[in-house]
């Protein structure tokens, strides 16, 4: 089954991949390893789990706005997420988002989301959409 929304794009660009989905803030600095894309922030529901290369959808971003930076390292090492995914981007995720290349979309209802769903993220446009397959699939 596949579901369609339409959000508002903060950075342009086109990915899919596996969404990793998290109903917790994520602060970049200090809460994601950028040398291996592992999230390091204790008590966090993605303890442990990469981002590199998954579709990564959280409710907003926390923390310093050292956290920017943080994402262009993710970058830089080959460990960024291939999208990210908010119901609402704040200024840190943003920044970071446009200084890493890394597409981004906001304001799509990330509670219709699950871990595991293939997601395809097309932020070309100003109305970005965000298609997630549902269930099995193929790549």
């Amino acid at each position: 089954m596949a579901m369609i929304w339409h959000g508002r794009k903060i950075y342009q660009g086109n990915a899919a991949g596996e969404a990793l989905v998290t109903r917790m803030g994520i602060s970049f600095f200090g809460g994601v390893d950028p040398d291996t894309g592992v999230i390091v922030e204790r008590g966090h529901e993605l303890e442990g789990q990469c981002i590199s290369g998954k579709v990564l959808v959280f409710p907003t971003g926390k923390g310093s706005t050292v956290g920017s930076y943080t994402l262009y390292r993710l970058r830089r090492n080959g460990k960024a997420p291939s999208a990210i995914i908010n119901m609402e981007c704040e200024t840190i995720t943003a920044v970071g988002c446009i200084i890493a290349e890394i597409p981004c979309v906001d304001r799509i209802p990330i509670d219709q989301l699950t871990t595991g769903a293939f997601v395809v993220v097309q932020a070309d446009d100003e109305n970005a959409t965000v298609e997630a397959i549902l269930g099995n699939y193929e790549i």
